[in-house]
């Protein structure tokens, strides 16, 4: 902290002030170090390990989907894996299920994501289970789709 003394020096003609600042130095030292002495003032992120992007963004060849990728909602939480293939299997054969689970009590979350073997399998199931019913509750049935 500086100490700042304020100075009458002289009355000009005209009825102006002069004020003149002094400024020394504390009498107290700094609580803490200079910031720019810090090395995280130097350095703000750490640098990463890879220089691999990890978005996902549409020019990834992972964000493509060919319409066989579903996006099931409205699950119950008794619902298992083996469930909703059997599910699925009426209009297609299912190349994978995977059900969301909650990590802690290992139940299902009430979604999933069902790949079908090819896209008119994945039409029909989103014509025909979209809206339906499984365990009591009403399944919704959707294209994956990727922003």
């Amino acid at each position: 902290m500086c100490r700042c003394l304020l100075l009458k020096l002289l009355r000009f003609e005209w009825g102006f002030s002069t004020i003149v600042c002094r400024r020394g130095p504390s009498k107290s030292p700094s609580p803490r170090p200079s910031a720019a002495s810090s090395p995280r003032a130097r350095r703000s992120r750490s640098l990463s390990r890879s220089r691999k992007s990890r978005s996902r963004s549409r020019e990834s060849v992972e964000a493509y989907n060919p319409g066989n990728n579903l996006y099931v909602t409205g699950l119950s939480t008794r619902v298992t894996s083996s469930d909703l293939e059997k599910f699925f299997a009426k209009e297609g054969k299912v190349v994978e299920c995977n059900l969301v689970l909650d990590p802690r009590s290992k139940e299902s979350r009430g979604f999933a994501f069902v790949t079908m073997e090819t896209t008119e399998a994945a039409e029909r199931c989103i014509k025909y289970l979209n809206r339906s019913v499984l365990e009591g509750r009403l399944v919704t049935v959707e294209k994956v789709c990727y922003v």
